[in-house]
Formats: C-alpha cells, structure tokens, sequence
C-alpha cells in the first residue's frame, strides 16, 4: 500500500513544500487499516462513528469541525454517541462572526461538553504575520500557521481523527475511504459517501441550526478574507479561495484526500 508521506518541516507553506513519495506502511499498520476498513464496510455513517468512538478508539480519538455550513450533521451524529467527545475548532482569528455564534449556539443546542478552541501561536503569528495581512500575500503560508501546525499540535495525544469530509466536496476527495491513515493516526471520513441532498434531508429531518451565512450565498463557510459568495452557475467551493489554483487548507493533505 502507497501512502503519502507530508514534510513540512522546511517551512509553513503545505502546497510548496509537500511531497508526494511512495512509502510502504510498516506491516502492523498497514494490517490494522486493512481491518478498520473492512470493518467500516456496510455500516452507515453512525455506525462507522461507534467504530471509531466505542470499539477501536474510545478515549483516543477527537473530531474536527470547522462549524461550517454542514458541520451540523456530524456534530449531531457524534452527540447521540458521546457528546464530551473532544471538538477541534480552530479559530483561525480570521473567521466571520457568523462561525463564532454558529459554534457556540451547536455547542449549547447538541450538549457537546468539549469544544476545544484552537489559536495559531502568538508568537509565530507576530513573527509571519504582525499586520494580519499575510493572507493577501501568501495563503498557504497563513494556512499553514493559523491551520495546519495548531492542528497537528492538537491531535498529538489522539490515536485517531474524525473529520466531515465528503467525496462530492473536491475532485482530490472523490476517492477517499471511510477509513485513512495519515500523520501517525487512522482518520474516519463517517460521512464520505453523502451528497448535498443527504445533508440537506439530515438538516431538515432533525430540525438542526443553520450556518446564518448560507441563505446569504455561502455555502462552503472558511475564513472571512479568503471566502465570498458564490454565484448563479458556480459549483461548491467556488467561494474559497477565489481566483487561486487551491481547494484544501493543508488540514487535510493525505492518502485517499490528496489536496495538493
């Protein structure tokens, strides 16, 4: 099995400095994904969640959410499971309002008892960043401080990830796994098969909050310099990143994801 192999240890920019090598998995691991993902066959998106929070990880694994015009699905899926289970939320400092109150009204409408507020570190930040324009300048290298390294500092003590990641999201995403090993720990994608109309009928059916800004035009939700409305025409992911050749932030680089 292929996997790739991310060093980003020569800079803060993913995009620039990523690699895509072929490296063999040690026997161990490679055998424990190959499980996993026959495990995670058949089962729908609850069911690879208790995979994931109950039988293989409990205790060890965090999810991440950007609280974003679908996040809403997942957070409530994980909430009839355990809701103290660990919410990564980075808070880039460069997110809508809109996001911030999102978050907090989920937080208090599911009863999740551990959202965890990421911040990039003040000292890299007045180092690469002292007049919070970088994003003008360089996206990947704002990403990569205000995203990537409070992310991967975050997960340190997790066994394993679960992210909101869908296959229709990116033309990199189409063929994900349910389950993926990246960056020393397994990464479960519950919702990999959803359309936009899953989403939707799931919204609707259990009556969940709406992210206030996509009855306004936004439907894919990130940080507030670099996301606009789409327009009539336009697909998904349109409004991020507009005009630049990227659709991936560097969370989530990896096997079966690649978003370089």
């Amino acid at each position: 099995m292929s996997a790739t192999v991310i060093d980003r240890q020569r800079g803060l920019a993913p995009r620039i400095f990523d690699r895509r090598v072929s490296s063999e998995l040690p026997p161990e691991t490679e055998a424990r994904l190959a499980a996993l993902r026959a495990e995670a066959e058949g089962r729908d998106a609850l069911g690879i969640l208790r995979l994931a929070l109950k039988e293989s990880f409990a205790g060890e694994t965090a999810v991440v959410s950007s609280f974003g015009s679908e996040s809403a699905v997942l957070l409530h899926l994980v909430a009839q499971i355990d809701p103290a289970t660990p919410i990564l939320f980075l808070n880039t400092g460069k997110l809508f309002g809109e996001t911030l109150r999102y978050r907090d009204r989920l937080q208090d409408v599911l009863g999740l008892g551990d959202v965890r507020a990421l911040a990039p570190d003040p000292v890299q930040r007045e180092r690469l960043d002292p007049e919070g324009a970088l994003w003008s300048r360089d996206t990947d290298a704002c990403c990569g401080f205000r995203k990537v390294i409070p992310l991967r500092r975050a997960l340190e003590p997790f066994a394993a990830q679960i992210t909101g990641r869908k296959r229709f999201q990116t033309q990199a995403r189409a063929a994900m796994q349910a389950v993926e090993y990246f960056e020393g720990r397994f990464r479960f994608n519950p919702l990999v098969t959803w359309s936009q109309a899953d989403l939707e009928a799931y919204l609707t059916a259990h009556d969940l909050p709406r992210h206030p800004l996509v009855e306004d035009g936004y439907p894919s939700i990130g940080c507030m310099p670099c996301t606009r409305r789409i327009q009539s025409g336009e697909s998904y992911r349109d409004g991020r990143w507009s005009g630049l050749d990227r659709d991936e932030c560097g969370i989530h680089l990896g096997v079966d994801g690649e978003g370089i």
